[in-house]
């Protein structure tokens, strides 16, 4: 039942000053902080984070050709490669911006509980009193497809034990991430 995940706090949320708030948020629910450290992403970095995966870019491609259609707007991509490389580069571009954070949170039901409160992946689906929902709801899919850049969207959250390993992998060395007992422990 314990498990680790990895947290980004992005570029747009370290030069809005959120990092104390947003992580108070993960704190107040309980979980545990093992590692955190704040960086530049570098592009090998940013690359591993953000690869271009066949599987993630057919999706993106499916997914962003259908609201164009809907919105009968012109969908200038002819593959899933071509768009997928444009979102990487977006996204890398993004992530080496500014300073991140970089967090690992450990308890029961971390990565559900961290989803939770992130909050939806578009900001504008976010329901308030979830970190995106209170703090860049006005935030969209085609704000960013107009301005030809990513989502703003101001943290990253795992979505799976497998993807939070190799995440974790990426950002942290083991002797990096700390153990250590809360209080609240003594209940799992």
């Amino acid at each position: 039942m314990i498990e680790k995940t990895l947290v980004l706090i992005k570029p747009d949320a370290v030069v809005r000053s959120l990092i104390g708030k947003i992580i108070s948020r993960f704190e107040d629910t309980g979980l545990k902080i093992i590692g955190i450290k704040m960086l530049h992403a570098d592009d090998e970095i940013a690359k591993r984070h953000y690869p271009l995966e066949e599987e993630w870019a057919k999706n993106i491609f499916d997914k962003t050709k259908k609201s164009y259609e809907a919105q009968g707007k012109e969908f200038k991509y002819q593959s899933h490669i071509e768009i997928g490389k444009d979102i990487q580069s977006w996204c890398c571009n993004f992530l080496k911006e500014n300073p991140i954070i970089a967090m690992v949170l450990e308890g029961p039901h971390a990565i559900e509980l961290v989803r939770k409160i992130v909050g939806a992946t578009e900001p504008r689906q976010a329901l308030p009193g979830t970190i995106r929902g209170d703090f860049i709801s006005v935030e969209s899919y085609p704000l960013a497809n107009e301005k030809k850049r990513v989502v703003r969207n101001l943290i990253h959250a795992s979505d799976s034990k497998i993807t939070a390993e190799k995440e974790i992998s990426i950002w942290f060395n083991p002797e990096e991430l700390h153990n250590y007992k809360k209080d609240i422990e003594k209940y799992f």
